[in-house]
């Protein structure tokens, strides 16, 4: 998106903006639907965590200007992201790696 204040470069700002509200409002009906869907509490979760980064990204991307910046600010966020869905998922992968078996520490026998 360019700096100039043209009447058209204002259109065309307000129509990338509409086109993201509307997207996020796409994704948000898309979350709810997604509540009543039958499956385990891993997979809600990672489809959740999927859903919530789409609309994390457009919020980032458009409303705060990001997706104008340099590669570095991108790259920087990119890798704390990464980092971000390793810690998440450090314990959900230790959970399912125990499911079944007796942990004593759980229930304190």
């Amino acid at each position: 998106m360019s700096n100039d204040h043209s009447k058209e470069s204002i259109q065309e700002h307000i129509r990338v903006y509409l086109m993201v509200f509307g997207a996020l409002a796409v994704l948000t009906v898309i979350t709810v639907l997604a509540s009543f869907i039958e499956v385990s509490t891993s997979e809600g979760i990672f489809l959740a965590l999927i859903i919530a980064s789409v609309k994390a990204s457009l919020v980032a991307g458009y409303f705060m200007h990001l997706i104008t910046e340099k590669g570095m600010i991108i790259s920087i966020l990119l890798l704390t992201v990464f980092f971000f869905f390793i810690m998440i998922f450090l314990p959900l992968i230790s959970y399912t790696d125990s499911a079944g078996t007796h942990v004593p520490w759980v229930d304190g026998q």
